[in-house]
């Protein structure tokens, strides 16, 4: 899943700190009430939700936290917007952690990873829209197969 919707333009400023949200860019109400509907929609249709994984940026964690009510950062979810040289090792990451859940005995509900869209394009080849979701699969040893999109509900 991408990130809600944000103030300013693209990228974060830069002086910003990831443990710091006044230096980053964050959600807009716009992003906020995006991220609200997804997860009430995911609960309406009663999609299980066992875990939540976050990029460390504020952005990833609010709209997790406001969907799921839940987050877990993962370093392999960081924006590779401002460090291009990272985006294999993270893609790679990713793929791994996804291929091993698909190896293991069902869980209680599926595994949601809030995080940016340069790094959904990374693995995905997709541009996503704020708050879109994207489904995927393991493919193979190494690749991902995209299963659907999910459009965030219209306010």
């Amino acid at each position: 899943m991408r990130h809600g919707a944000t103030e300013g333009n693209a990228g974060d400023p830069p002086e910003f700190r990831l443990g710091d949200c006044a230096t980053q860019r964050n959600l807009s109400e716009a992003g906020r009430d995006e991220a609200r509907r997804v997860g009430a929609r995911l609960k309406a249709e009663r999609v299980p939700i066992a875990q939540v994984l976050t990029s460390p940026w504020c952005r990833c964690r609010e709209t997790a936290m406001l969907a799921f009510g839940k987050a877990e950062d993962w370093e392999a979810l960081s924006s590779t917007f401002a460090m291009p040289e990272r985006e294999t090792d993270f893609s790679e990451r990713v793929r791994k952690r996804i291929g091993n859940y698909s190896t293991r005995k069902p869980t209680q509900g599926n595994v949601v990873m809030v995080t940016h869209n340069v790094n959904i394009a990374a693995l995905t080849k997709l541009s996503v829209a704020p708050a879109e979701i994207v489904v995927v699969r393991p493919d193979g040893c190494c690749g991902l197969r995209v299963v659907t999109r999910i459009a965030p509900p219209a306010a």
